[in-house]
């Protein structure tokens, strides 16, 4: 683990001020390698008070620790500082022949790109992206909905470390008081010679932490925490995610993704073959698929695309 990492997690456990000697004397490092430690984590957006004769004391953020969220999993997780996206990370890694299952984090991301290629807003500090990479070896039939089941471990993840309900909209995107909070996206590679998919990669971006959002968002995304310091921290939410995921049974996440879901029972719109139609949200299948109930009783089943609500 890294100098300033050590810093970060003995400033994190005190509750008071730590003096630069007593850091020194614990970590079996001179003054001037704290202080440059400290200055590291400055930089990263962590707020540390200094005070003379009394030391450091952490006042506000966090900092991703990937050994840490590695020991919890039993996985390899690794960080990229200059990331542009989790998701190329994760293909790279796939090229290297990367140790699988993979969880690749950034602190931000330089070109992340969402469903249909859409461009994602990241911010420099306080947010949670991250990839995921597994091999499944199934065959197509035998594929599980990876999306749903992300889904519905992060907002079982937040109401279990936070106490705050957060509710899904179909597909894959998260919402907290009619705002979106997090989105998923989930890119699969299949072998044509055998027929199966041998990698997945799901990608998480959340808002976790963000105080400024472009004003073109600021209506429409907001952060888990915004006002005040958060209860827990990034490390924490990131790694009951994925022990959920890699824990809980596929079809107790399915049913805890209906009872989240912000669609069922609601009545939506949506554009197929460049007409628009409206219904009745009225199931989900265990595939994933919309099923809707259109105004003049017939019947539609959505596998992907977007949807609206009529009203929030």
């Amino acid at each position: 683990m890294k100098t300033y990492e050590n810093v970060y997690q003995l400033l994190e456990k005190s509750d008071t001020f730590i003096t630069g000697e007593y850091l020194a004397e614990q970590l079996s490092l001179s003054r001037t390698a704290i202080w440059k430690a400290i200055k590291k984590l400055e930089k990263q957006g962590i707020v540390i008070e200094a005070v003379k004769n009394k030391g450091y004391r952490l006042c506000s953020g966090d900092l991703l620790l990937p050994e840490k969220i590695a020991e919890e999993l039993q996985i390899a997780v690794s960080m990229n500082d200059s990331s542009l996206s989790t998701q190329l990370d994760a293909k790279k890694g796939i090229e290297t022949a990367n140790q699988t299952p993979h969880l690749y984090l950034a602190t931000q991301q330089g070109k992340a790109k969402g469903r249909f290629e859409r461009p994602f807003f990241t911010a420099e500090q306080g947010g949670i992206y991250m990839s995921l990479h597994f091999k499944p070896q199934l065959s197509f039939n035998q594929t599980k909905p990876y999306t749903l089941m992300v889904a519905a471990c992060i907002v079982k993840a937040i109401s279990r470390l936070t106490g705050i309900e957060t509710e899904i909209k179909w597909v894959n995107d998260i919402y907290l008081d009619g705002k979106k909070v997090s989105g998923i996206l989930t890119e699969a590679i299949a072998s044509v010679e055998t027929g199966s998919i041998t990698d997945i990669i799901i990608g998480v971006g959340l808002n976790f932490f963000i105080r400024d959002f472009p004003e073109s968002l600021a209506n429409k995304a907001r952060s888990l925490f915004s006002t005040e310091q958060p209860t827990i921290s990034r490390n924490q939410l990131i790694t009951e995610i994925w022990k959920l995921f890699f824990t809980i049974p596929e079809k107790d996440l399915l049913k805890v993704y209906k009872e989240k879901s912000l669609v069922l029972d609601k009545t939506i719109t949506f554009a197929e073959n460049d007409r628009t139609y409206r219904g009745t949200a009225y199931d989900i299948t265990d595939r994933g698929e919309l099923l809707v109930r259109l105004d003049n009783g017939q019947k539609k089943t959505l596998t992907s695309g977007e949807i609206s609500l009529s009203s929030w």
